[in-house]
């Protein structure tokens, strides 16, 4: 049985003010398409469906729309929910869901929730673990020390033995130990979220999520598929793919990664003023360095006519080496004159706001402005 394994969707996710709905809406098309074309029966989605625990109706509606879009070429989807998502509002209409071929995981009660599959190599069991915390699994294991993540999964795992003679697929959103994260991630500080990869051993695939870069873990069957998307500037070097996996009989896994072909990229341009003028347009999204000695009031907003996506805003050179994050242009037109004054004075001195003085003289130009207005 062969199945497309991807996570970390994000619906509705915003990065530096730029909704990135329609993207989300092109990749997932291209995910469905490329789970026809390489005959995929499954896709395994490994948890952060939504970017936040009450996602917007756009959201709400596009991932329903990749639903039925697979559902209508008889792909099976095993969907859990992530640290972002609501367990309550995934695992929401799941019993209509399951006649639709779409299993979504229940909200955590102490038990691993399976699928039993038949296939010409005999049972494929694939279990389905949300992400959850040491405080959540605690209370339905009273008998025992649960302080960590760690303690929690082992818990849960032997509780539920898997079965002997099957193949075992685990669908997990959590950070294993040796993990790269890409930058983006939620993680908490002192390891208490690390889990051991020997914990998962015993089972003949794990499709994770939580990472969104690409990236086996000990063993190639041990795996996240990443994001497939770039989230973050810290991602710009990322290679988004998915991941095909080939369950065939016992003990014989096979996986490759598809490359995905993103609708724009996320990089940074670098250059003096008269060079990223002559940059050919391009939609990605940008970080711009402007290496400039000297910079023009409004340098960035002069920049938007070759980088209408520009993210963030970076001046480099011998006096100032200070990223500013830029807001788009209708973003930036809500703030009051003191705030862009503020925000162009710190880009030209290294970060330093102005003094009192300074914002008292600004303060004394704009209210003579706003009389000579009357």
């Amino acid at each position: 049985m062969r199945f497309l394994h991807t996570s970390d969707l994000h619906i509705g996710k915003r990065v530096n003010g730029f909704s990135m709905l329609e993207d989300q809406r092109e990749i997932l098309r291209q995910i469905a398409a490329l789970a026809v074309s390489e005959g995929c029966g499954g896709i395994l989605l490994a948890g952060d469906i939504y970017d936040r625990p009450s996602p917007g109706a756009e959201a709400v509606a596009l991932f329903d729309e990749f639903l039925c879009r697979l559902a209508s070429a008889g792909i099976r989807v095993f969907a859990i929910s992530g640290n972002h998502d609501s367990p309550e509002r995934v695992a929401y209409l799941g019993e209509l869901l399951e006649k639709s071929g779409v299993t979504v995981s229940r909200k955590f009660d102490g038990t691993l929730q399976k699928v039993a599959l038949e296939d010409e190599h005999g049972r494929l069991n694939i279990y389905l673990l949300p992400y959850v915390k040491a405080s959540i699994v605690r209370r339905f294991f009273p008998e025992q020390e649960i302080e960590t993540c760690e303690d929690a999964i082992r818990a849960i795992l032997e509780r539920e033995p898997l079965e002997l003679g099957a193949r075992n697929i685990l669908v997990c959103h959590q950070f294993i130990t040796g993990a790269e994260p890409g930058g983006s991630e939620e993680l908490t500080v002192g390891g208490l979220d690390n889990i051991s990869a020997d914990l998962l051993d015993c089972f003949d695939y794990v499709a994770l999520g939580h990472i969104h870069g690409a990236q086996k873990i000990k063993r190639e069957t041990l795996r996240y598929s990443g994001s497939p998307l770039k989230y973050s500037f810290s991602e710009a070097n990322h290679v988004k793919s998915v991941v095909i996996v080939d369950c065939n009989e016992m003990g014989c896994v096979e996986v490759k990664k598809v490359p995905l072909a993103l609708p724009r990229d996320m990089r940074e341009v670098k250059g003096t003023m008269e060079e990223l003028l002559a940059h050919p347009r391009t939609a990605d999204y940008v970080r711009v360095v402007l290496t400039d000695e000297e910079v023009l009031p409004d340098a960035r907003f002069a920049l938007l006519l070759n980088f209408p996506n520009m993210m963030r805003f970076a001046v480099e050179n011998s006096r100032t080496k200070t990223e500013l994050e830029i807001a788009p242009l209708d973003l930036a037109e809500e703030k009051t004159p003191i705030e862009l004054f503020k925000e162009f004075y710190c880009m030209q001195n290294g970060g330093v706001e102005p003094d009192e003085r300074r914002m008292s003289i600004v303060k004394a130009i704009l209210e003579d402005l706003q009389e000579e207005d009357k």
